[in-house]
């Protein structure tokens, strides 16, 4: 069978992938050679494997992380691969756009002109009637905040079912600052029809995920709508700054503590739809 394969340096010119290359490869369990030689360890390929070894080249020309490609290239059919190649780029494009928002909100610093930066948010009050929430607390840095706000708010969205069902939409309050240093805490809240079945489910959860019922009065909200990709820390806070420097100018106190409102199905959502209000309870 030895005539049949290719030794690793013909079969590298033939791939347009280093010898290297095609060793870190084997390793990872990527593209393996058809034969190694017991004696010498010289690794041997079929031609066929030619196609499967571009393609790993290809997509490493993406910064596609090893293990993603394994992902792709062992998937059972090409439509599969296909679609776990566009959940990954998928993600590249959102944290570019993440990404670009970011570098727009350090330039505005550096640059000192911060001001324009804020100009780009359009700010407004809105009115919002009394609620009944039910709520889920937790102490959390920056890092592991998105996956709680998803997850959070995906429980209380499944038990307003229990409570008459939502009124509202979903927000998160900061009670205190969440960076990479403080915890919060940080409040998720859904409001609910029937506050009577809310205290009875927030008391069979008892404190075991931090629990709780609670009446907001109507409140006046100072808001601006941001995309997903503005979601992301510390983007968000050229948002939260913009508002407060535009109630600052308004005349505006603030009457609570900050949050973050969601209106939209933040997975359907592109980077660039609006997705949230970041928004201050004013007086």
């Amino acid at each position: 069978m030895d005539e049949e394969l290719l030794g690793i340096g013909a079969f590298a010119a033939r791939a347009r992938l280093s010898a290297k290359a095609l060793r870190l490869y084997d390793r990872l369990g990527l593209l393996a050679p058809a034969r190694v030689d017991g004696g010498t360890g010289y690794r041997f390929y079929r031609a066929g494997q030619v196609g499967r070894a571009r393609t790993i080249a290809l997509l490493r020309q993406l910064d596609m992380p090893l293990a993603v490609i394994a992902e792709v290239v062992d998937a059972d059919d090409g439509a599969t691969a296909a679609d776990r190649l566009d959940a990954y780029w998928a993600n590249v494009e959102a944290r570019i756009a993440g990404q670009r928002t970011l570098a727009a909100y350090l330039r505005g610093r550096l640059s000192g002109r911060s001001s324009e930066m804020y100009g780009k948010f359009v700010v407004e009050t809105v009115d919002v009637p009394g609620q009944v929430l039910i709520t889920e607390t937790r102490h959390t840095l920056v890092d592991e905040l998105p996956a709680w706000i998803g997850a959070s708010l995906g429980r209380l969205e499944e038990a307003a079912r229990e409570c008459g069902g939502m009124t509202g939409e979903p927000f998160v309050v900061y009670h205190s600052e969440v960076s990479m240093e403080s915890d919060g805490p940080a409040e998720a809240c859904v409001p609910v029809a029937d506050e009577a079945a809310a205290r009875e489910w927030a008391a069979r959860r008892g404190r075991s995920w931090e629990t709780a019922v609670r009446v907001e009065p109507a409140r006046r909200l100072a808001r601006t709508r941001i995309t997903k990709a503005q979601v992301a820390h510390p983007q968000i806070m050229a948002a939260f700054e913009a508002v407060e420097q535009w109630m600052a100018a308004e005349g505006l106190s603030p009457a609570g503590p900050c949050r973050e409102v969601y209106f939209a199905d933040w997975d359907a959502a592109g980077a660039e739809d609006p997705v949230c209000d970041v928004a201050f309870p004013v007086s």
